[in-house]
């Protein structure tokens, strides 16, 4: 008997449900709930991005205030142990941040340039695809990429997915090494992943970023790049910027201004 290919692959999933009891079909359940929810993330009527000004950035040089206020806000623990150190926006050589854009010509002050980075929330984040427990998703109405550190198993799918490494994992508990506790976020315990949130808790309050409030040189601009009429998009229509790593097509929303 002939059989065409719509029919066998009909039979063939039939059968893959009956032997599994069940299973496939939440598997291919689950495949539609993601591919649904990346769609309604495409189609959110917001996106929360950053653009980082590197040349105010760099005027006060050995400034750590965006780094501070964030630590304070977060409760990010300082660990002198490198190998131990959870970051959530920290300082790296221009050379390293964008390391595809520089030539030999390039002059050795803008290569050693500290340049702040962080979690990039991008538009098609691969930390959320690679999580096998929905610890980490993408929020649907404003792009944010975000961290349920009481789903977290702890199985740095994530960390080995993120090509930024924006990702940090806590291999010993951190709540010793906080030096002044915020009671009112929460502290995360040994063996979960953390990252920036662009401070979802404060955007909830209709407040700017920590680190964007405390940057006394004004580098760092935060807005929503959808609205046309935002100062952040206003900005990034006139401004030199680059992404980091574009070529991946991940869509990073943390922009460089040049």
């Amino acid at each position: 008997m002939k059989m065409t290919r719509k029919e066998f692959l009909k039979l063939s999933g039939a059968c893959l449900v009956v032997l599994s009891g069940g299973e496939a079909a939440t598997v291919f359940e689950g495949a539609d709930r993601n591919e649904t929810r990346a769609t309604s993330a495409r189609r959110a009527a917001k996106q929360w991005a950053m653009l980082i000004d590197t040349a105010k950035c760099a005027k006060d040089k050995g400034c750590t205030n965006c780094i501070e206020a964030c630590a304070g806000a977060h409760n990010i623990p300082s660990i002198p142990d490198s190998a131990h150190e959870v970051k959530w926006i920290w300082e790296e050589r221009f050379e390293n941040v964008f390391d595809s854009y520089q030539t030999q010509y390039m002059a050795e002050a803008r290569k050693q340039q500290l340049t702040p980075v962080l979690c990039n929330h991008c538009d098609d984040p691969p930390c959320v695809r690679v999580c096998p427990t929905d610890a980490t998703w993408k929020r649907e109405d404003d792009g944010l990429v975000m961290m349920d550190w009481h789903r977290c198993i702890g199985c740095r799918y994530c960390m080995a997915a993120c090509p930024y490494g924006s990702r940090s994992f806590n291999w010993i508990d951190p709540r010793p090494y906080i030096k002044h506790l915020n009671p009112d976020f929460p502290t995360r315990t040994k063996g979960v992943v953390e990252k920036c949130d662009f401070c979802a808790e404060r955007l909830a309050k209709g407040r700017q970023p920590a680190c964007v409030e405390a940057c006394p040189e004004k580098a760092l601009l935060f807005g929503d790049v959808k609205d046309q009429k935002s100062e952040i998009r206003q900005v990034l229509a006139s401004a030199n910027t680059l992404r980091r790593k574009p070529e991946l097509g991940t869509g990073p929303n943390v922009y460089y201004d040049l």
